[in-house]
């Protein structure tokens, strides 16, 4: 790990594009001012391991979510099944061999 000192408004470059800039000093407290592309997230620690749990929550499939799955795609294809059109009689009607 890295350990710079800095004072207020100084400034520490990462990358090329981003700017970290110490806005303030109060007492155990330090204002950061982070200015980077829009591109890259930036987060506080605590948000950002909140934010990977959930992700880490919401890509394992349970036997729950997966059993009301099945229910809703076999209720849709049973509908679609329904609302299909039927196939249309002939538009002329089968002709009757008259006897000669």
């Amino acid at each position: 790990m890295l350990v710079l000192s800095r004072k207020r408004d100084e400034s520490i470059i990462v990358g090329d594009n981003v700017v970290i800039t110490i806005i303030d000093i109060k007492g155990e407290h330090v204002k950061l001012g982070v200015d980077a592309p829009k591109y890259i997230s930036i987060h506080r620690k605590e948000v950002y391991e909140a934010i990977q749990a959930e992700n880490l929550a919401a890509s394992r499939p349970e036997a729950q979510n997966l059993e009301s799955l099945a229910k809703v795609l076999a209720a849709k294809t049973a509908q679609s099944d329904d609302t299909r059109p039927k196939p249309r009689a002939a538009a002329f009607p089968a002709r009757s061999k008259q006897p000669q």
